[in-house]
């Protein structure tokens, strides 16, 4: 059995704070769940949980989870152990994390890029023109324990996809935005995806 098909155990959300301590860079809780986080609650199963990182963070994250059984998703998806220490290539943007090789899959880490001349500044990995400070990362549903990526970014990295899970985050969560996300939103999907079928949605 390759390794992207062996099981998952996802993480609870409310158990990252406590699995991530000692991390001194800034986390999000992404995917599905950071849809829930933003609309109170759970609108549909979670096969994973997802972690966003900033790259200039890898070997922090990766430091903190040196017991665990570490792959990263080489393109076009091949999963490989990713060692403490080294430097993942810019191709890679996602990595599963377990317990140890017998356990499923607990963890997908996001990793994102930043501007290389301003860290401060986050960078959409599809389309560098689309760019906002990291502080704006965090939406809503953040708490001093745990920052939770705001809805009309997580819509943003799942729009490429239209998977039926995303579409079905779009449909629950674009009632709730308010105007300055809805716009921030229709107006980088009308940049890179010119005719998208959510911009309609958001207009």
């Amino acid at each position: 059995m390759e390794p992207h098909e062996l099981p998952w155990e996802p993480v609870a959300p409310q158990d990252l704070p406590a699995l991530l301590t000692g991390f001194a860079g800034p986390w999000w809780l992404a995917g599905g769940w950071a849809i829930d986080a933003h609309l109170g609650r759970t609108t549909r199963v979670h096969e994973d949980t997802d972690v966003l990182v900033l790259r200039r963070d890898q070997h922090a994250v990766r430091e903190v989870l040196a017991d665990w059984d570490v792959h990263a998703a080489d393109p076009p998806g091949r999963l490989r152990p990713w060692p403490v220490g080294e430097t993942l290539p810019m191709s890679v943007h996602d990595v599963w994390c377990r317990p140890d090789p017998g356990s499923p899959w607990a963890l997908q880490l996001m990793i994102d890029d930043t501007d290389p001349h301003d860290p401060a500044t986050w960078v959409y990995r599809r389309d560098g023109r689309i760019r906002r400070p990291v502080a704006s990362l965090a939406g809503q549903a953040s708490d001093e324990h745990r920052a939770v990526l705001a809805p009309e970014v997580q819509l943003l990295q799942k729009s490429k996809g239209r998977r039926p899970k995303d579409q079905a985050d779009f449909e629950a969560a674009a009632p709730s935005l308010d105007s300055k996300a809805r716009a921030w939103l229709r107006d980088v999907l009308g940049l890179v995806s010119p005719g998208h079928p959510w911009v309609e949605g958001l207009s």
